[in-house]
């Protein structure tokens, strides 16, 4: 099964980079790849995305869980010939299991990825989580099936 290779790279990916943030950068705080462009810059968050609703852990616990719950249902109840729709909906599963396992092991998200043309610091799993939500609305609101 796809979905599920496409949900354990992206949970595999995302701890891994992670590890690699916390060993790295934490002692560090930030390493410039591009200057004043993109930095690598190790964050604790506690919140949501944009660091929204801090310290808010049993919440996004509960919640995570639902929308996982969900997301795996929709990806088992979407018929075989809207593969594309399954394949978008395991990158935001393996993105929110990914933000999960953090949340439950360190009580936070680790982010490091820093562009510096915005104050927001993100990781893997918030970028599949993202770009799948993109990829989602964009099939929903242009795809063939709306035609």
């Amino acid at each position: 099964m796809l979905e599920l290779l496409i949900v354990v790279s992206i949970v595999v990916l995302d701890q891994l980079t992670k590890y690699f943030a916390q060993v790295y950068l934490k002692p560090i705080n930030t390493f410039p790849l591009i200057k004043n462009f993109f930095h690598l810059t190790y964050v604790e968050n506690r919140g949501a995305a944009f660091g929204i609703l801090q310290n808010q852990l049993w919440f996004f616990i509960i919640i995570t869980i639902m929308a996982g719950f969900a997301l795996m249902y929709l990806m088992i109840s979407v018929p075989e010939r809207n593969r594309h729709i399954r394949l978008i909906l395991a990158m935001i599963l393996g993105g929110a299991i990914g933000n999960f396992i953090d949340r439950i092991r360190l009580g936070y998200v680790v982010d490091f990825l820093d562009f510096k043309v915005w104050s927001y610091i993100f990781n893997i799993a918030d970028s599949f989580i993202v770009i799948g939500a993109i990829l989602l609305c964009t099939m929903i609101l242009f795809g063939k099936e709306n035609q």
